[in-house]
């Protein structure tokens, strides 16, 4: 196997070790949010190869995005962390996301040109963080909606 392979893997797999610290009742009370956001941004990064916004250099397959691995480890699970310390507090939930976003945008995806992993293209930073932020405030809604839906149906039963 080829060494980035075994790092995007890594990436991929470690994330996943820390769900049983976050417990199952929040597993299941932030994972459908989670999920739908996680989906949301797949979405987008095929938007963002299309229109060369981003580009990953590395995959664990040809035919997969690069940032998989990104995807399906940190960004999922970390939303469930984030969450969870988070939530019910708007402003705490966003400083957070903005503190962690920008460390991405600024630090790390530099770090993945440095190692040839990917790089911005189109996009600017500034841009990509206002992105990530848009996004951040949308995921809390669709907790509070989602979290607002099971409360009544559970008072309806």
């Amino acid at each position: 196997m080829k060494k980035h392979k075994k790092y995007l893997l890594a990436l991929l797999i470690l994330p996943w070790l820390s769900i049983p610290l976050l417990g199952p009742q929040t597993v299941k009370k932030f994972f459908l949010s989670s999920l739908i956001i996680n989906l949301i941004v797949l979405a987008e990064c095929f938007l963002a190869r299309k229109r060369t916004w981003w580009y990953f250099y590395k995959s664990l397959h040809p035919k997969m995005l690069g940032e998989i691995p990104i995807l399906f480890g940190p960004f999922l699970v970390g939303t469930m962390w984030i969450f969870k310390f988070t939530y019910g507090n708007f402003r705490k939930f966003m400083v957070t996301n903005f503190i962690l976003d920008a460390f991405f945008v600024y630090i790390l995806m530099g770090w993945f040109k440095k190692i040839g992993y990917g790089s911005m293209v189109r996009l600017k930073r500034y841009h990509f963080l206002m992105i990530f932020t848009t996004k951040a405030a949308f995921s809390y809604g669709l907790q509070k909606f989602i979290s607002n839906k099971e409360r009544v149906t559970s008072s309806l039963s």
